[in-house]
């Protein structure tokens, strides 16, 4: 492909030779004489001499160097878009396949792809060009909109609602039920009914093995556009506010309630039955036990405040010397007040 096709395909301003015929993508390092590249992050630039790539995606023209530009205002967005022209991910073949089992009271919308031993219960709705991948279960009643994906041994259990374009890797469970249990006075806990369904709204992608707990009452939601790492618990009753980011190996316990724009990283554990508001950042590893404001940073276990919390973890590994120091403090202050004592006259 055409360097000055791409750069028309993405919106981009062409600094160089437009003839130049790109055969793929990738990143400066392991680039070479026929891919593009990308810079992003400005402190990278210096790399941008050792790179092998015939052209670059970047903010701003680079001069004095035999490389093409592609400028962009968005570099590491139109990458991913220029990784979609080069490369288009497999799907099943078009239709029904024999080994599928579908009920005869289910609706499959025009231009399904599904795979063999893919299964389909009584009265779900598909909308079209669904492709399901080998292993995929829909649960009765199931209720799903267009250009669904679902990779092998994704499951949806029954009564619940996803939108368009929604991706679900593998062994994904959507509705599962929820930990619900009851103790009754012998001490033995009685399962509670999870009688809500999980809601996945538009334009939510969902990673290997996460699973979105469907709730006891009410609904467990997706909100529209949030995106969901792998290895991800989802807790009944819960709300994943839209265009949230929420990194591997994350719990979140049960009516875990989440504004737009919210960024959980890695391993962050939220106890639930709390808020956290519009746009906060929860650093990795993070404890969220209460509410949090909007804009926050977070981070720490039981969290606090980010800046603090920096400040804090830069004090930990001296906390010894620190205490050290601070009890021959004492020993010198208990020296002191000895001293003058001694050295003050008597008072009858």
């Amino acid at each position: 492909m055409k360097l000055r096709d791409i750069a028309a395909a993405l919106g981009c301003r062409l600094e160089g030779d437009g003839e130049i015929e790109i055969a793929g993508v990738a990143g400066m390092e392991q680039a070479g004489a026929a891919d593009i590249t990308f810079l992003a992050n400005p402190k990278y630039a210096p790399r941008v001499k050792d790179t092998r790539a015939a052209a670059i995606l970047i903010h701003e023209a680079v001069r004095d160097l035999p490389i093409a530009s592609l400028v962009s205002s968005n570099p590491y967005l139109d990458f991913a878009r220029a990784l979609a022209l080069f490369y288009q991910p497999p799907r099943p073949a078009a239709g029904i396949h024999p080994l599928a089992s579908i009920a005869p009271t289910a609706e499959i919308g025009e231009g399904a792809s599904i795979g063999p031993f893919a299964v389909v219960g009584e009265r779900v709705k598909i909308g079209r060009n669904a492709a399901l991948y080998p292993h995929v279960v829909i649960y009765e009643e199931a209720e799903i909109g267009d250009d669904f994906t679902a990779h092998a041994h994704a499951s949806v259990r029954e009564f619940c609602r996803i939108g368009n374009r929604v991706i679900l890797q593998n062994g994904v469970v959507v509705g599962g039920d929820g930990f619900g249990f009851a103790k009754d006075g012998q001490g033995r806990h009685n399962k509670i009914p999870q009688s809500g369904p999980a809601v996945i709204e538009d334009d939510v992608e969902i990673q290997a093995l996460s699973n979105i707990d469907r709730a006891t009452v009410g609904e467990t939601r997706i909100k529209r556009g949030a995106k969901i790492d792998s290895l991800v618990q989802v807790g009944h009753a819960s709300v994943i506010g839209e265009d949230n980011i929420i990194c591997a190996q994350t719990g979140l316990a049960g009516s875990s309630i989440m504004g737009r724009n919210v960024l959980l990283a890695g391993q962050v554990g939220v106890s639930g039955h709390l808020t956290i508001h519009d746009n906060a950042v929860i650093y990795a590893q993070s404890g969220i036990g209460g509410d949090v404001e909007e804009g926050a940073v977070m981070s720490g276990s039981p969290a606090f405040e980010g800046r603090q919390w920096r400040r804090a973890v830069t004090a930990f590994p001296r906390l010894p010397e620190l205490l050290k120091t601070v009890r021959q403090l004492e020993k010198k202050i208990e020296r002191l007040e000895a001293a003058l004592k001694e050295s003050s006259p008597s008072h009858e």
